[in-house]
Protein backbone atom coordinates (compact mmCIF):
# COMPACT_ATOMS: atom_id res chain seq x y z
CA UNK A 1 0.00 0.00 0.00
CA UNK A 2 2.75 2.52 0.44
CA UNK A 3 4.39 1.68 -2.63
CA UNK A 4 1.16 2.60 -4.18
CA UNK A 5 0.65 5.71 -2.30
CA UNK A 6 4.08 7.14 -2.79
CA UNK A 7 4.03 6.30 -7.02
CA UNK A 8 0.73 7.77 -6.63
CA UNK A 9 2.35 10.89 -5.39
CA UNK A 10 5.53 10.88 -7.75
CA UNK A 11 2.94 10.80 -10.43
CA UNK A 12 0.80 13.38 -9.31
CA UNK A 13 3.87 15.89 -9.22
CA UNK A 14 5.19 14.78 -11.97
CA UNK A 15 2.00 15.77 -13.82
CA UNK A 16 2.10 18.86 -12.07
CA UNK A 17 5.53 19.96 -13.41
CA UNK A 18 4.26 19.13 -17.12
CA UNK A 19 1.47 21.64 -16.71
CA UNK A 20 3.14 24.26 -15.78
CA UNK A 21 6.53 23.94 -17.42
CA UNK A 22 6.54 21.65 -20.44
CA UNK A 23 8.36 18.38 -20.40
CA UNK A 24 11.74 20.40 -19.82
CA UNK A 25 10.27 20.91 -16.38
CA UNK A 26 9.69 17.08 -15.25
CA UNK A 27 13.33 15.99 -14.46
CA UNK A 28 14.26 13.79 -12.08
CA UNK A 29 16.07 16.40 -9.80
CA UNK A 30 12.52 18.41 -9.70
CA UNK A 31 10.12 15.46 -9.58
CA UNK A 32 11.65 14.33 -6.68
CA UNK A 33 11.92 17.12 -4.89
CA UNK A 34 7.90 17.89 -5.01
CA UNK A 35 7.53 14.62 -3.91
CA UNK A 36 9.46 14.14 -1.20
CA UNK A 37 10.86 11.07 -2.53
CA UNK A 38 14.99 10.09 -3.38
CA UNK A 39 15.75 9.95 -7.21
CA UNK A 40 16.26 6.31 -6.79
CA UNK A 41 12.49 5.25 -5.40
CA UNK A 42 11.44 7.20 -8.76
CA UNK A 43 13.73 4.42 -10.64
CA UNK A 44 12.24 1.62 -8.73
CA UNK A 45 8.84 2.48 -9.16
CA UNK A 46 9.03 3.31 -13.01
CA UNK A 47 12.27 2.20 -14.49
CA UNK A 48 13.55 5.17 -16.42
CA UNK A 49 12.12 9.19 -17.18
CA UNK A 50 10.75 7.54 -20.01
CA UNK A 51 8.67 4.82 -17.50
CA UNK A 52 7.71 7.88 -15.42
CA UNK A 53 6.18 9.83 -18.31
CA UNK A 54 3.99 6.65 -19.86
CA UNK A 55 2.55 6.78 -16.18
CA UNK A 56 1.82 10.55 -16.47
CA UNK A 57 0.80 10.08 -19.72
CA UNK A 58 -1.51 7.36 -18.68
CA UNK A 59 -2.80 8.63 -15.41
CA UNK A 60 -3.75 12.30 -17.43
CA UNK A 61 -5.42 10.89 -19.95
CA UNK A 62 -7.80 7.89 -18.09
CA UNK A 63 -10.13 11.30 -17.02
CA UNK A 64 -10.56 11.95 -20.76
CA UNK A 65 -10.83 8.94 -21.91
CA UNK A 66 -13.39 8.07 -19.41
CA UNK A 67 -15.65 11.13 -20.17
CA UNK A 68 -15.08 10.12 -24.29
CA UNK A 69 -16.63 6.20 -22.89
CA UNK A 70 -18.93 6.80 -20.37
CA UNK A 71 -21.05 9.64 -22.02
CA UNK A 72 -24.44 8.96 -23.50
CA UNK A 73 -23.64 7.82 -27.35
CA UNK A 74 -25.58 9.02 -29.99
CA UNK A 75 -27.70 6.88 -32.06
CA UNK A 76 -26.37 8.09 -35.21
CA UNK A 77 -22.54 6.37 -34.97
CA UNK A 78 -21.58 8.81 -37.86
CA UNK A 79 -22.64 12.40 -35.22
CA UNK A 80 -21.03 9.91 -32.29
CA UNK A 81 -17.77 10.16 -34.08
CA UNK A 82 -17.94 13.90 -34.76
CA UNK A 83 -18.68 14.75 -31.09
CA UNK A 84 -15.22 12.72 -30.46
CA UNK A 85 -13.63 14.57 -32.60
CA UNK A 86 -14.16 17.28 -30.88
CA UNK A 87 -13.91 16.12 -27.33
CA UNK A 88 -10.36 14.88 -28.59
CA UNK A 89 -9.60 18.09 -30.00
CA UNK A 90 -11.06 20.40 -26.81
CA UNK A 91 -9.08 18.14 -24.20
CA UNK A 92 -5.84 18.73 -26.52
CA UNK A 93 -6.71 22.41 -26.45
CA UNK A 94 -7.55 22.30 -22.59
CA UNK A 95 -4.44 20.07 -21.57
CA UNK A 96 -0.77 20.97 -24.32
CA UNK A 97 1.16 19.42 -22.16
CA UNK A 98 0.01 16.41 -21.58
CA UNK A 99 -1.47 16.06 -24.87
CA UNK A 100 2.23 16.32 -26.69
CA UNK A 101 3.70 14.11 -24.34
CA UNK A 102 1.14 11.52 -25.57
CA UNK A 103 0.21 12.28 -28.77
CA UNK A 104 3.26 14.57 -29.90
CA UNK A 105 6.19 11.88 -30.40
CA UNK A 106 5.28 8.94 -32.25
CA UNK A 107 6.92 6.17 -31.21
CA UNK A 108 7.22 3.22 -34.19
CA UNK A 109 6.47 -0.38 -33.59
CA UNK A 110 5.50 0.75 -29.91
CA UNK A 111 3.91 4.11 -28.48
CA UNK A 112 2.47 5.16 -24.99
CA UNK A 113 0.19 2.74 -23.42
CA UNK A 114 -2.22 6.01 -22.94
CA UNK A 115 -1.82 6.28 -26.89
CA UNK A 116 -2.79 2.90 -27.46
CA UNK A 117 -6.08 2.98 -24.72
CA UNK A 118 -6.56 6.06 -26.50
CA UNK A 119 -6.49 4.24 -30.41
CA UNK A 120 -8.86 1.39 -28.54
CA UNK A 121 -11.37 3.73 -27.86
CA UNK A 122 -11.59 5.50 -31.39
CA UNK A 123 -11.21 1.79 -32.95
CA UNK A 124 -14.59 0.84 -30.94
CA UNK A 125 -16.48 4.15 -32.58
CA UNK A 126 -15.31 3.30 -36.09
CA UNK A 127 -16.73 -0.64 -35.69
CA UNK A 128 -19.93 0.97 -34.81
CA UNK A 129 -19.65 2.73 -37.82
CA UNK A 130 -19.29 -0.16 -39.62
CA UNK A 131 -21.81 -1.99 -38.20
CA UNK A 132 -24.57 0.29 -39.11
CA UNK A 133 -23.51 0.44 -42.61
CA UNK A 134 -21.52 3.37 -42.61
CA UNK A 135 -18.08 3.20 -44.18
CA UNK A 136 -17.17 3.30 -47.11
CA UNK A 137 -12.78 2.03 -46.43
CA UNK A 138 -11.72 -0.65 -43.94
CA UNK A 139 -11.96 0.21 -40.28
CA UNK A 140 -8.31 0.32 -39.73
CA UNK A 141 -7.61 2.57 -42.93
CA UNK A 142 -10.45 5.17 -41.27
CA UNK A 143 -9.34 4.49 -37.66
CA UNK A 144 -5.80 5.52 -39.16
CA UNK A 145 -6.89 8.58 -40.95
CA UNK A 146 -9.15 9.82 -38.37
CA UNK A 147 -6.73 9.57 -35.65
CA UNK A 148 -3.49 11.10 -37.62
CA UNK A 149 -5.79 14.25 -39.09
CA UNK A 150 -7.54 14.63 -35.69
CA UNK A 151 -3.99 14.79 -34.01
CA UNK A 152 -2.39 16.80 -36.88
CA UNK A 153 -5.45 19.63 -35.74
CA UNK A 154 -4.96 19.20 -32.74
CA UNK A 155 -0.89 19.71 -32.78
CA UNK A 156 -1.56 22.35 -35.07
CA UNK A 157 -3.42 24.46 -32.89
CA UNK A 158 -1.96 24.16 -29.83
CA UNK A 159 1.22 25.73 -31.61
CA UNK A 160 -0.87 28.72 -33.04
CA UNK A 161 -1.57 31.47 -30.21
CA UNK A 162 -4.40 31.76 -29.01
CA UNK A 163 -5.72 34.80 -30.36
CA UNK A 164 -4.51 33.09 -34.19
CA UNK A 165 -6.25 30.46 -33.92
CA UNK A 166 -8.77 29.78 -36.42
CA UNK A 167 -12.08 28.41 -34.79
CA UNK A 168 -13.45 26.93 -38.05
CA UNK A 169 -10.18 24.89 -38.93
CA UNK A 170 -10.74 21.75 -36.69
CA UNK A 171 -14.63 21.81 -38.19
CA UNK A 172 -13.72 21.76 -41.84
CA UNK A 173 -11.00 19.09 -40.79
CA UNK A 174 -13.64 16.78 -39.27
CA UNK A 175 -16.04 17.07 -42.27
CA UNK A 176 -13.11 16.57 -44.66
CA UNK A 177 -12.15 13.01 -42.95
CA UNK A 178 -16.14 11.88 -42.38
CA UNK A 179 -16.53 12.54 -45.87
CA UNK A 180 -13.78 10.73 -47.12
CA UNK A 181 -14.73 7.46 -44.46
CA UNK A 182 -18.30 7.08 -44.65
CA UNK A 183 -21.10 6.75 -46.91
CA UNK A 184 -24.40 9.12 -47.07
CA UNK A 185 -27.27 7.92 -45.15
CA UNK A 186 -28.34 6.56 -42.11
CA UNK A 187 -28.67 3.43 -42.26
CA UNK A 188 -26.88 1.12 -45.09
CA UNK A 189 -24.23 1.53 -47.70
CA UNK A 190 -25.46 4.24 -49.57
CA UNK A 191 -26.67 3.35 -52.98
CA UNK A 192 -24.50 2.43 -56.19
CA UNK A 193 -21.27 3.14 -53.23
CA UNK A 194 -20.05 -0.62 -54.65
CA UNK A 195 -18.77 -3.87 -52.58
CA UNK A 196 -16.27 -1.91 -50.13
CA UNK A 197 -19.17 -0.61 -47.54
CA UNK A 198 -20.57 -3.79 -47.83
CA UNK A 199 -17.31 -5.75 -47.14
CA UNK A 200 -17.10 -3.66 -44.34
CA UNK A 201 -20.08 -3.79 -42.94
CA UNK A 202 -19.90 -7.58 -43.30
CA UNK A 203 -16.34 -7.69 -41.82
CA UNK A 204 -18.05 -5.75 -38.58
CA UNK A 205 -20.64 -8.45 -37.78
CA UNK A 206 -18.14 -11.41 -38.12
CA UNK A 207 -18.48 -12.28 -34.82
CA UNK A 208 -22.23 -12.57 -34.38
CA UNK A 209 -21.72 -15.02 -38.04
CA UNK A 210 -21.39 -17.84 -35.15
CA UNK A 211 -23.24 -20.14 -38.30
CA UNK A 212 -20.09 -20.40 -39.59
CA UNK A 213 -16.96 -22.19 -38.20
CA UNK A 214 -13.82 -20.45 -36.98
CA UNK A 215 -12.11 -21.35 -39.98
CA UNK A 216 -14.81 -20.28 -42.07
CA UNK A 217 -14.97 -17.18 -40.62
CA UNK A 218 -11.01 -16.50 -40.82
CA UNK A 219 -11.32 -17.64 -44.37
CA UNK A 220 -14.20 -14.88 -45.24
CA UNK A 221 -12.30 -12.31 -43.38
CA UNK A 222 -9.43 -12.74 -45.31
CA UNK A 223 -11.66 -11.94 -48.50
CA UNK A 224 -13.59 -9.37 -46.91
CA UNK A 225 -10.21 -7.82 -46.05
CA UNK A 226 -8.96 -7.85 -49.66
CA UNK A 227 -11.98 -6.47 -50.83
CA UNK A 228 -12.01 -3.39 -48.28
CA UNK A 229 -8.36 -2.68 -49.11
CA UNK A 230 -9.54 -1.73 -52.49
CA UNK A 231 -11.46 1.53 -51.30
CA UNK A 232 -9.80 4.81 -51.40
CA UNK A 233 -11.05 7.82 -49.60
CA UNK A 234 -13.28 9.79 -51.98
CA UNK A 235 -12.04 13.91 -52.33
CA UNK A 236 -12.11 16.31 -49.25
CA UNK A 237 -15.25 18.23 -48.80
CA UNK A 238 -14.62 21.25 -50.63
Amino acid sequence: MEARTTRDRIVAAAAELLATGGREAVSTRAVSAAAGVQAPTIYRLFGDKQGLLDAVGAHGISEYLHEKTVRERDPDPVEDLRRGWDLHVGFGLAHPALYALVFGEPRPGAGSPAEHRAAAVLRGMIRRVAEAGRLRVSEERAANLVHATGRGITLTLIGMDPERRDPTLSEFARESVIAAVTTDGTAGPAAGAGPVPTAVTLRAHLPELAVLTEAERGLLREWLDRVAAQGRAVPAVT
